[in-house]
């Protein structure tokens, strides 16, 4: 997919407050638009970029089942990431230094809005199939309920149309292990928080996985073993991983996002909000997803007119959207344009 930014240099509001007076959206495309293809649109995850053909190369690419020859693709970099868009790790043109902490707060709405902006200049007036997984799910029902004459068809999988109380306090300790670090609010440079970031990183993988996974994949192999030297090495590791591609003011920023979602906010509450929908729509949960369980997503879907519930089988929880492709693949096949 083609790399691409839009600068706005019209004034943006921030829905929880703060302004500024332009901002930068970096997406992704798989070609240049044109009215004779259909439009398959794809929201990101928490920390994944929007090079979707790069997470998801199991179902994004050519001769995929999201064919980036045969339709046209476009992922959007939300507000407040560090891949582009204008988040904590951009200049701030007032101080020449990143605004680090004093950038705006972001919520999924200001994400929907600036992707919106990306929509009209692309000249696209109608989204043939939106998708989204996790904290991309939360943009794709944002969005599905901002413009419901938009989007015809939607997949929404392993993801919530509020934020639960679980998945909440899981990133609520990720920022705490942010705010632990002491360089975090000093706020020297970019690599602040390094450390707490690491933290954050590995408590999250345990939201993310199950028990069963981390047994089968992380048990110590020398049964004579003190210490559990090969989970703690894992653990590591992605920290280490993280930190290589991603700073801690960016987390700490599309964390708190994740965290305003709800769909149902001034709107009415959640119901009415996804009794809006004019989308033909699938709701995708997975068996052993602990940030989004199906007993859950099953509820809140049948709030939305037309609809289709499936429940894939996974070992792997919630990451099961990244790694359960086959079954994916399987389920949006007949649903594409």
């Amino acid at each position: 997919m083609i790399r691409k930014s839009l600068h706005v240099t019209s004034p943006f509001q921030f829905e929880a407050g703060g302004e500024l007076t332009g901002i930068d959206i970096t997406y992704h495309v798989s070609g240049e638009y044109s009215p004779e293809k259909k439009v398959v649109w794809i929201c990101h995850a928490l920390t994944a970029n929007s090079d979707a053909e790069e997470w998801w190369p199991d179902l994004v690419g050519p001769a995929n089942v999201i064919d980036t020859a045969k339709y046209f693709v476009c992922c959007v970099n939300m507000l407040g990431s560090c891949y582009g868009s204008s988040g904590p790790s951009s200049i701030n043109p007032q101080t020449g230094k990143p605004y680090m902490l004093s950038f705006p707060p972001v919520t999924v709405r200001d994400i929907i809005n600036a992707t919106i902006l990306v929509r009209k200049h692309l000249g696209i007036s109608t989204v043939d199939l939106l998708i989204g997984a996790s904290i991309g799910g939360f943009q794709a029902l944002e969005w599905s309920v901002m413009e419901p004459k938009v989007i015809r068809n939607a997949v929404y999988i392993a993801t919530c149309a509020r934020m639960n109380a679980w998945c909440g306090a899981t990133l609520a300790a990720q920022r705490m292990a942010l705010e632990a670090d002491p360089t975090f609010f000093a706020e020297r440079s970019l690599k602040g928080g390094k450390e707490g970031l690491k933290c954050a990183r590995a408590q999250g993988l345990i939201s993310y996985r199950t028990y069963d996974s981390f047994v089968l994949t992380q048990s110590e192999r020398d049964v004579d073993s003190i210490f559990p030297e090969r989970v703690d090495s894992y653990e590591h590791y992605q920290g280490e991983k993280l930190v290589k591609r991603f700073d801690a003011y960016s987390y700490y920023s599309v964390a708190r996002s994740a965290e305003s979602h709800n769909v149902g906010r001034f709107r009415g509450g959640v119901e009415k909000a996804l009794g809006s929908i004019k989308a033909h729509t699938m709701v995708v949960s997975i068996s052993t997803d602990l940030l989004f369980p199906p007993k859950e997503m099953e509820v809140w879907a049948r709030f939305i007119p037309d609809v289709e519930y499936h429940e894939i089988s996974s070992l792997y929880g919630h990451d099961g959207f990244l790694l359960e492709w086959q079954q994916l693949k399987d389920l949006m096949t007949p649903f594409l344009p």
